[in-house]
C-alpha cells in the first residue's frame, strides 16, 4: 500500500477537519488590517465587528476560503486566517496564567511526548499546555490531567473542545490533589511521562516514582530560581530519578523592512524554568555527578520564599473564572450546536472526579 492510499484510508486524525475548508460559524477567525493589528473573533450568523473604523458583517466572511482578504463597510480592509495554536492560546479564555507557546513547545520536545504515550499532567490551569499534549500524544495515546479547581477544569475543557472541535478521545480531566489521585487512578509504572506545572513539585516525588515506567520522564515547569532549587535537591536526595537538568528559553524577535533589519526592541523573556529528569529502575542506585560540596540545606527563610504572595501568584476572583469559563462554552457551542448529541456542556462542570 502506497503512502497515499494509507492516508485515504486511515481514519482522520480528530480535530484536523476544523483546521481545514471555508470559514464556519462559530469559529475563530484572526482578521489583521493593513497597519498588522490583529483582532480575533468568533463568527456568528448577522454577527458585526466593530472598530472605529467601521464594521464588518461576519457574513462577510462565513464561507470564504482561509487566506482571503475581505472588506468592511467603508473599505477597511482585513486579512483572514485561522489563529495558530500560538495564537489561540495567548488570546482564548483563561482563569489561570498559560504555558507559552515557546514553553510548551520545549515541553513537548524536551520530554519526548510521542505518539501513543501514556502522559498525566498536573496543574491545567486554562488547558494551553493540555493542547499541545493532545496534540504530540494523538488519538491512540492517552493524556490524563489533574487540577485542584474545578473551575479551571472548566475552562480548560472548553478551550480544548474549542480547538478540536468537541471532545477529544485521549483525554481525561480528574479533579484533586495529583499526589493523592495519581496513585489511585494509575497502574504503578504505567506511566510514560509525567508533566508538574504547580506550585510544590517536590510533594509529588513519591506518586511520580510510583506511576512513571523505567526510563520514563518528568518535567516540571516552575517559575522561580527557589522553587527549581528545591525541586532539583529534592529529586537527588531522593535518588530514584537520574541527575536533574533544568533551562530556561528566551525569545526575540526581529523587524524586517527592506535594510531595516534588527532586533525587536521588546521580547518573551523569563516566563518558568524546565527542569527535567527520567525514572531509575527500582533498587538502582543513579550515578552522582563529582562536584564542590555545596549548601544544600534549607532555612526557615528559604522555604518561606515559594509560597504563593512571594512568587507572585495573584489570586483570580471567583468572579472572573465564572465569566472566562462561560466564554470558554459558549464558543464550542456556537461552533457544534449546544444541544449536539456527543457534546458536553463546560458550563455543567461534566468533569471525573467532581464531589458535590
Amino acid at each position: 500500500m502506497s503512502v497515499t492510499e494509507h492516508q485515504r484510508s486511515a481514519p482522520e486524525p480528530h480535530g484536523a477537519a476544523v483546521r481545514r475548508g471555508p470559514f464556519r460559524a462559530g469559529e475563530r477567525v484572526q482578521l489583521t488590517d493593513e497597519r498588522g493589528r490583529m483582532n480575533t473573533v468568533t463568527l456568528t450568523p448577522g454577527g458585526a465587528f466593530h472598530t472605529h473604523k467601521g464594521f464588518l458583517n461576519h457574513d462577510e466572511v462565513i464561507g470564504k476560503p482561509e487566506g482571503s482578504v475581505v472588506e468592511n463597510n467603508v473599505g477597511q480592509l482585513y486579512q483572514a486566517l485561522r489563529p495558530l495554536l500560538s495564537d489561540f492560546v495567548l488570546s482564548m479564555p483563561r482563569g489561570a496564567a498559560v504555558v507559552y507557546p515557546k514553553d510548551a513547545g520545549q515541553i513537548v520536545t524536551m520530554a519526548d511526548i510521542y505518539p501513543g504515550a501514556r502522559v498525566v499532567e498536573a496543574g491545567v490551569g486554562s488547558g494551553a499546555l493540555s493542547i499541545s499534549l493532545l496534540r504530540a500524544v494523538g488519538d491512540g495515546g492517552y493524556l490524563h490531567s489533574f487540577e485542584r479547581r474545578e473551575e479551571f477544569a472548566a475552562i480548560a475543557r472548553g478551550n480544548v473542545e474549542t480547538i478540536f472541535g468537541g471532545p477529544h478521545p485521549a483525554w481525561k480531566i480528574s479533579l484533586g490533589d495529583f499526589q493523592d489521585q495519581v496513585v489511585e487512578q494509575e497502574e504503578p509504572g504505567s506511566v510514560d511521562r509525567v508533566v508538574l506545572d504547580m506550585l510544590a513539585p517536590w510533594e509529588c516525588i513519591d506518586a511520580v516514582a510510583t506511576v512513571l515506567a523505567p526510563g520514563g520522564v518528568w518535567i516540571n515547569y516552575v517559575a522561580t530560581v527557589t522553587q527549581l532549587s528545591r525541586t532539583a535537591e529534592a529529586i537527588r536526595v531522593d535518588g530514584r530519578f537520574t541527575e536533574p537538568d533544568a533551562w530556561e528559553s528566551l525569545v526575540r524577535g526581529w523587524h524586517l523592512e527592506g535594510l531595516a533589519v534588527r532586533p525587536d526592541h521588546r521580547m518573551v523573556a523569563h516566563t518558568g524554568f524546565l527542569l527535567v529528569t527520567r525514572r531509575l529502575a527500582d533498587g538502582v542506585v543513579g550515578l552522582t555527578p563529582k562536584r564542590r560540596p555545596s549548601k544544600t540545606e534549607f532555612s526557615e527563610e528559604d522555604l518561606n520564599a515559594w509560597t504563593p504572595a512571594n512568587v507572585g501568584e495573584r489570586a483570580v476572583s471567583d468572579r472572573k473564572l465564572r465569566r472566562a469559563a462561560r466564554e470558554a462554552a459558549s464558543t464550542t457551542q456556537r461552533g457544534s450546536g449546544k444541544d449536539a448529541p456527543g457534546n458536553s456542556s463546560v458550563a455543567e462542570s461534566v468533569v471525573e472526579g467532581k464531589t458535590d
